[in-house]
């Protein structure tokens, strides 16, 4: 069993080491992992998916084309964060004036916050949100 574990516990190094993300099956605790993203030309990249991965964190890597919208949503009982990582937009919640994206500046909604993204610029936004539970 020790040695098998080591085993595992080198493995897990390893794909660090080279960038790669892990998931070790059969763990009911979350593990280290790291998770590389870049330039996909995909529209949206989920990053961390939530349990086992994670305790109730998920995460993705959104790209909107200019004027395009996620469109209006809530995350129930979820809190997000939004981490702008390239371009403009507003971040719009019912009932509060739009909030402006870029990189440099995190947002936050609260739980039961509908809210949506668009993009206001000439070039793509390109955004990581992170969710996770707040009740």
């Amino acid at each position: 069993m020790k040695l098998e574990k080591a085993a595992v516990t080198l493995a897990a190094a390893v794909l660090i080491g080279c960038g790669l993300s892990f998931t070790v099956y059969g763990q009911s605790s979350p593990q280290i992992t790291v998770v590389p993203f870049g330039p996909t030309g995909q529209s949206y990249v989920p990053l961390l998916k939530g349990p086992p991965q994670t305790k109730s964190l998920h995460s993705g890597l959104v790209t909107l084309a200019p004027g395009a919208s996620v469109g209006a949503h809530t995350t129930g009982t979820n809190e997000e964060m939004l981490i702008p990582l390239s371009g403009e937009g507003e971040l719009r919640c019912a009932g509060h004036p739009p909030i402006h994206l870029e990189p440099r500046l995190v947002t936050y909604a609260p739980p039961h916050t509908e809210h949506d993204v668009i993009n206001t610029g000439s070039t793509p936004l390109r955004y990581i949100y992170v969710t996770a539970k707040a009740e």
